[in-house]
């Protein structure tokens, strides 16, 4: 059992388990609209830099379809810190409930090796893009279909 696994039913912000499979439902839920999902770790020097700037970006955009998933092996109280940081408290927020392995990022992106921070972009069309590192918050707005 991962330490993310331990006491995440006493979760009172309500972090969701992500495991392998789920990808297509998490797509399917931006029904025709422009999507983010993110992928981020608690221990990621730039994630733990970004993710404020996420915060900012949503609660300047509140409809804005993003989706945060939290892929290092950390206690629950250690991801609702960094999230409550961030101001991402009451965004739509994952972890990874299995090891973070190649068969689950495969299912995300053939392509992707895991690097964080990474964001796939789903557009109207449900075709996807792969953005690893920091997000340039300029151009975002456009590709999660909000005004700028």
């Amino acid at each position: 059992m991962t330490l993310a696994m331990q006491t995440v039913n006493a979760d009172p912000m309500r972090i969701k388990p992500y495991q392998a499979g789920d990808w297509s439902g998490l797509v399917k839920t931006a029904n025709g609209a422009p999507m983010a999902i993110h992928f981020w770790g608690v221990t990621c020097p730039a994630c733990v830099k970004e993710m404020p700037q996420w915060g900012t970006f949503l609660k300047r955009n509140p409809s804005a379809k993003v989706i945060f998933i939290q892929v290092d092996d950390v206690t629950p109280e250690m991801m609702q810190k960094m999230l409550s940081k961030a101001g991402l408290e009451k965004a739509n927020n994952y972890y990874v409930a299995s090891p973070f392995d190649e068969r689950l990022r495969y299912e995300i992106d053939p392509k992707w090796h895991g690097e964080t921070p990474t964001t796939i972009f789903i557009d109207q069309n449900g075709k996807t893009s792969r953005k690893t590192g920091l997000i340039h918050f300029q151009q975002l707005p456009s590709l999660v279909g909000v005004g700028s």
